[in-house]
């Protein structure tokens, strides 16, 4: 029974060490979602040669130069540039297209303003599960390594149980008003950061995965819990069983004993009525004779 306690209480801790790293991993990283923005092509300098328009037609007049595109009204998509992007709760970076490396904005300050309280909400939310996690994580390492009686170790395992599950719970709210943030931005944000395609990343995968992770481990310490008191309960009902059948035993025991120890102490029948008689005349009893 203590091998198996602790064998899930190990599971539990690992879960949530787990989660507790995902969820940390994700908040501090920008890949939450990710795509590309269409934006217009910067005009062709002396050190912008590719990837720009030629207002002038001087320089290519050629034709040498294939990513260079002549402005002209008709020249639809090619005065375009596809971008990556990636966004995460606190900052949104961008491919610089005029040098090398990437630009980064406050995606706070990108989100419409009906919509920044909301986010502030996911923010907050999400440091309270990874608090949560934490102190879910420090109540189960306690159960594993310093409970000092199994009662101890129950109450730890209960406390770690709340907090983790109230923990995942937070998560869940956090990321769905995240998403909710992110999508109406992308409707509604500044026309030079809309994306012209994305899709989710890596950072949202490892916040559901620290989700799932922490709800596992939450069932795990549950499971440990209730089956450690119902083997309790079971060991408990069979002790007072036990005790109940010595007890019925003893006490048949004592009342066989007391009969056997009664029935010696009767005199027999003849010695009882010369006793009575010589009581009731004195005159048969051996002295007066």
């Amino acid at each position: 029974m203590k091998t198996n306690r602790r064998c899930r209480a190990l599971l539990a801790v690992s879960l949530n060490l787990m989660a507790l790293l995902f969820s940390t991993t994700a908040f501090i990283t920008t890949h939450w979602c990710e795509g590309t923005q269409r934006v217009p092509k910067p005009s062709c300098g002396k050190e912008k040669k590719t990837n720009c328009l030629n207002y002038g037609g001087n320089e290519t007049a050629n034709g040498t130069n294939q990513n260079v595109v002549h402005y002209s009204w008709e020249t639809g998509d090619d005065r375009f540039l596809f971008r990556y992007f990636h966004t995460g709760i606190w900052y949104s970076c961008e491919e610089n297209i005029n040098a090398a490396g990437e630009k980064c904005r406050s995606f706070i300050d990108l989100a419409p303003a009906s919509e920044k309280g909301v986010l502030w909400l996911s923010v907050v939310s999400e440091v309270l599960y990874i608090m949560l996690l934490v102190v879910g994580f420090s109540l189960m390492c306690l159960e594993l390594f310093h409970s000092s009686s199994v009662i101890d170790g129950l109450k730890l395992n209960a406390f770690a149980a709340v907090f983790t599950v109230l923990s995942g719970l937070l998560g869940m709210v956090a990321h769905m008003m995240y998403t909710q943030v992110f999508q109406v931005t992308v409707s509604l944000g500044p026309e030079d950061w809309r994306p012209h395609s994305w899709d989710y990343g890596w950072s949202f995968c490892l916040a559901w995965g620290s989700f799932t992770c922490c709800m596992a481990a939450s069932v795990t310490t549950l499971n440990s819990y209730t089956k450690t008191v119902i083997e309790f309960r079971h060991k408990r009902k069979i002790f007072e069983q036990g005790f109940r059948e010595e007890q019925n035993f003893l006490d048949q025991e004592a009342i066989k004993y007391f009969r056997e120890r009664s029935v010696q102490s009767v005199p027999p029948p003849g010695e009882v009525s010369m006793g009575s008689a010589a009581f009731r005349n004195p005159r048969l009893s051996p002295t007066s004779a």
